[in-house]
């Protein structure tokens, strides 16, 4: 009797085991979503590109600049959006298996939770500088609280990418010497 019940505890663990392991296919419509996203993104900047373009002539250097910084914004954006699409898809559902593709990112080789938090901080630190250039462009029309918080706001962006940085760090040492202690014992 304890046989049979220790055969049905051991596949009803099984079982769940499989059901949570299989659980991760339910990230992949957010993936989709954020494709999606991308090509509002991709909608968004050309729109931006053609009222460029279209007025151009009948603006001045610095309204010229902050239109194609706002066009770099977007930009960065879409970066973003392909490092969180491709290396969350990659690190949480399922391998692209692009080993052979030579547009195959170099990044993604060597892609795990903790690269992808601190590459995402560093996207974030850029399109915080972004928004900072674009203030200080545009400062006459800010006011010194707007622009006061947006230089808090992206020293608190640099301030939590060095910290991740560190503890990334940290952590890769700590298990560096508990393997290596491994094959010493």
């Amino acid at each position: 009797m304890n046989t049979t019940s220790d055969t049905i505890r051991n596949t009803s663990l099984a079982i769940m085991g499989q059901m949570i392991f299989w659980s991760r296919w339910l990230q992949a419509p957010l993936y989709l979503g954020l494709i999606v996203a991308q090509a509002v993104y991709v909608y968004h900047f050309m729109v931006e590109l053609v009222h460029l373009v279209s007025i151009a002539n009948k603006i001045g250097e610095a309204e010229i600049m902050l239109i194609v910084l706002g066009l770099i914004d977007v930009v960065m954006i879409a970066n973003l959006l392909i490092m969180v699409i491709i290396g969350g898809y990659e690190t949480f559902v399922s391998r692209l298996n692009l080993k052979e593709h030579p547009d195959q990112p170099e990044w993604l080789s060597h892609v795990n939770a903790a690269t992808m938090k601190i590459k995402l901080s560093m996207a974030l630190i850029g399109i915080s500088s972004i928004h900072l250039l674009k203030t200080f462009i545009n400062a006459q029309n800010m006011t010194e609280a707007t622009m006061k918080w947006q230089v808090i706001i992206h020293v608190v962006f640099i301030i939590s990418a060095i910290a991740m940085a560190y503890t990334d760090r940290i952590m890769t040492k700590t298990l560096l010497e508990a393997h290596g202690k491994k094959h010493i014992n």
